[in-house]
């Protein structure tokens, strides 16, 4: 009679292509949307009612005066107000607007730079330690001579924003492609990618994750230099936007219109990493099969 039992060997062979199998497996389902409230919606719902009902309290115990820490009732009736006037989009939009509007002059100029940075080792030894000393420097530095080079406009808005966001998306590149394994590089060359060829469709895939990190940094030092900008610079032919609606709280003691500011800056960085970012880096790593499950 033949034996049918199975040799150790034979079953941990079995085991470990099972496994291999598995991690080959991508599972891509479409999550239920009561999961999705529960694990994206309802966290950070709950964090917000926490600060309020904190921030409500401080107020009702009278912690500090009432014109240091105004009540959300009067933050919010600040907002009321300005989209009953008919201001509070206006003040949004020019702000987004040259923000977005800069980030993308500074993703054109930052992504070739990054690539000529990380490939010529001539151009790196030369800017290299030049742009990571600028991606340090404090953007509000930049706000001054802008304004005494370009005057009072949105050009000078555009050049605050482009030093302080193009260094960091090409030093964002540049990591991202020091992470790029030499074998991809030989690859492409045996299958001739060579020169603008192997940065496409080679180097650029490859150090996708470090430059979509240079990205959002970049987007964070774009919005950070702006409201720079509109704080400290301001005219009535530059509109009113974010940081000058800070500003002019400052100058009329308005703690509820500070807050109402800081609220809305707040927001709208939140929400373009939302919006943007975050799609694009669940899609570089569901494509890459690095997403989680759920």
């Amino acid at each position: 009679m033949a034996s049918t039992e199975t040799s150790p060997k034979t079953d941990d062979l079995a085991g470990l292509e099972a496994g291999l199998d598995a991690l080959d497996t991508v599972q891509i389902r479409r999550t239920p949307v009561r999961e999705v409230l529960v694990k994206k919606v309802f966290p950070p719902v709950v964090a917000v009612a926490l600060v309020l009902v904190v921030w409500q309290l401080l107020v009702t115990l009278k912690v500090t005066d009432e014109f240091k820490l105004p009540a959300p009732s009067a933050v919010w009736d600040s907002l009321t107000t300005m989209w009953l006037e008919g201001t509070l989009l206006e003040v949004l939009w020019t702000s987004v607007s040259r923000a977005l509007f800069g980030f993308l002059l500074a993703l054109v100029i930052g992504t070739p730079l990054g690539l000529l940075v990380s490939r010529v080792k001539f151009v790196r030894a030369a800017i290299g330690p030049i742009l990571a000393g600028l991606q340090s420097l404090p953007s509000v530095a930049w706000v001054a001579p802008a304004v005494l080079w370009l005057g009072l406009n949105d050009s000078m808005m555009y050049a605050v924003i482009l030093l302080g966001a193009v260094p960091s998306i090409a030093n964002g590149l540049v990591a991202g492609v020091d992470q790029v394994p030499p074998l991809f590089l030989r690859a492409g060359q045996t299958l001739g990618a060579t020169g603008i060829k192997g940065a496409w469709y080679i180097v650029m895939p490859a150090a996708l994750p470090g430059y979509l990190a240079g990205l959002k940094q970049g987007w964070a030092f774009s919005w950070r230099s702006l409201m720079a900008a509109e704080i400290i610079a301001s005219s009535p032919d530059l509109g009113l936007g974010l940081g000058q609606l800070l500003e002019n709280g400052r100058n009329n003691i308005d703690m509820a219109g500070i807050f109402l500011a800081i609220i809305l800056i707040l927001i709208v960085g939140i929400a373009i990493d939302l919006l943007i970012f975050s799609p694009l880096e669940r899609a570089v790593l569901r494509r890459r099969g690095l997403l989680a499950k759920g």
